[in-house]
């Protein structure tokens, strides 16, 4: 962690693709970020394998409330704090500047961890549907680094470049889905039940572990605040943003797998999961439906897996972004290219580490053989460790810093209410700050769970250290920033402000 000498902000509010996205755009980034499709036919089908609990479609609709809740206070803050780098801006703001640099680290290593996880899943997924649909072999990671490319250029353009490919692909996911909960409850070989949304299927051993996995289905939901800058009315697309997200994709997945289990029988649904794994769904919609949209769906679920990547892309650039343009880090990383206003240094910077982290993976599989060690199979290898532990890992820190940024919001507001509610500046964000961090204790708990392991083991409580020590380091980074460089120490998290201040300076004064 460096920083240059201190100098006047080199950029203004309208480094970014200024005032180009309204809320169904950051609305579908959000929702492309979450990929519907794969959480459905992945993720809803590896929690009732692991979990082997029925309540799966009532968990959705329980966390999607606790999450509208904590969107109360988070929005109302959005209102006074535009900032690329969400998190970091609104703990610094809310809790002090050195929680908000250990928080930016945090988010950086969450985001990243969510995004280059997604890779080993896309790579696996593209070469077994390649040899199965056309005989074609090819190594996993080939096809990362051909999506690597593809994401990186996506990234250097135009935000609402972005904002068009992630919409269209996640319309065609909501169709495909919707497609397949149609079908589903026309089979209905065990009879339209609610056997899965009643609190007795949930409530039972196991309900930790479900409601972890659970959460993770909903990451990306949080991100409305990193397009603040490039929002048309940021002190209202954000907020309507993430309510319209947190409602779509709440209802939308519980009332998916509850049609799942109608599909597949409530007394089915555990075996048949544990048993096919995220191919459950294709399978079925091959027997029950033409061939033909069995494999358009499978190219869906490719397309959902590159709509997140790219979401996530657009997330780590942004924070990379803010952090340069305002010295925490490299002033370079804050750099924007001249045509599409894009944060080019951020998008180059994630892509290789992407690409990095890809090889290291490749390399300790292939070059060390650890695929064996690793994996059962070992053309699972890329799921069961990069995906697997990544994502988790993510999912893990981006909880911690949401329970973190509701406590953040009472202190913003502590000294200022600025008009707002109690309920909004001080009840709603307490109730969230309460239910975030018992959730992330239950992901703590059932980390080894989440990672597919029997008993923990020393990736337990690796991984887990990855957001940790950053976070630590970030704090120390910050106390170092004040001693060394005062008025760049002031600028933390405020970065949106300093630049406005600074682009009123440099205009010329008119009399009257």
């Amino acid at each position: 962690m460096t920083s240059a000498p201190t100098m006047p902000p080199t950029t203004t509010t309208s480094d970014l693709g200024h005032r180009r996205l309204g809320v169904p755009a950051v609305t579908f980034m959000i929702i492309a970020a979450s990929a519907p499709l794969t959480v459905v036919a992945g993720g809803v089908t590896t929690t009732f394998a692991v979990t082997g609990v029925i309540g799966v479609p009532l968990s959705f609709i329980l966390l999607a409330a606790a999450l509208a809740v904590f969107a109360v206070g988070y929005a109302a803050m959005s209102r006074y704090v535009t900032n690329a780098g969400a998190f970091y801006a609104y703990i610094a703001q809310g809790l002090g500047r050195p929680f908000g640099v250990g928080a930016s680290l945090v988010a950086l290593v969450s985001y990243n961890a969510m995004q280059i996880g997604i890779y080993g899943l896309f790579g696996f997924q593209a070469s077994m549907f390649l040899e199965a649909k056309l005989g074609i072999v090819t190594p996993w990671w080939l096809w990362i680094l051909v999506c690597i490319v593809i994401v990186g250029i996506l990234g250097v353009n135009r935000v609402d470049l972005s904002a068009k490919v992630l919409g269209a692909l996640v319309a065609l996911e909501f169709v495909a889905v919707l497609v397949f909960d149609i079908v589903s409850l026309a089979v209905a070989p065990e009879g339209i039940s609610t056997v899965a949304l009643q609190p007795s299927s949930l409530f039972v051993p196991g309900v930790g572990a479900v409601l972890a996995f659970g959460i993770a289905a909903f990451m990306g939901f949080e991100s409305a605040a990193i397009y603040g800058e490039e929002a048309k009315d940021p002190k209202r697309t954000v907020a309507r943003a993430t309510y319209s997200a947190v409602a779509i994709i709440g209802v939308f997945y519980a009332f998916s797998a509850w049609a799942f289990t109608i599909g597949i029988g409530p007394s089915q649904i555990v075996e048949a999961s544990a048993t096919a794994g995220p191919d459950l769904m294709f399978a079925f919609m091959g027997e029950h439906a033409p061939m033909i949209i069995s494999d358009i769906m499978q190219v869906l679920f490719l397309t959902s897996l590159f709509a997140a990547l790219q979401s996530f892309h657009n997330a780590v650039a942004r924070y990379f972004y803010s952090l340069g343009r305002e010295g925490v880090l490299h002033r370079g990383l804050g750099a924007v290219r001249v045509g599409s206003r894009a944060p080019w240094a951020g998008s180059v910077a994630q892509s290789v580490i992407a690409l990095v982290v890809t090889l290291a993976f490749v390399f300790a599989g292939e070059g060390l053989g650890l695929k064996a060690d690793f994996a059962p199979v070992e053309f699972l290898y890329p799921v069961l460790t990069m995906f697997t532990w990544l994502t988790n890992t993510g999912a893990m820190g981006l909880v911690l810093l949401m329970g973190i940024i509701a406590i953040a919001v009472i202190g913003f507001f502590r000294r200022d209410r600025r008009g707002v509610s109690t309920w909004a500046a001080v009840i709603a964000p307490g109730i969230a700050a309460i239910v975030l961090f018992a959730v992330f204790v239950l992901i703590v708990a059932n980390f080894d769970v989440l990672l597919g392991q029997s008993e923990p083991s020393a990736l337990t409580f690796v991984l887990p250290a990855l957001l940790i020590v950053p976070g630590i380091l970030g704090v120390v980074w910050a106390f170092v920033l004040r001693r060394r460089d005062p008025k760049l120490y002031r600028r933390i998290g405020h970065g949106i402000e300093e630049a406005e201040a600074a682009a009123f300076d440099h205009e010329p004064h008119r009399g009257i």
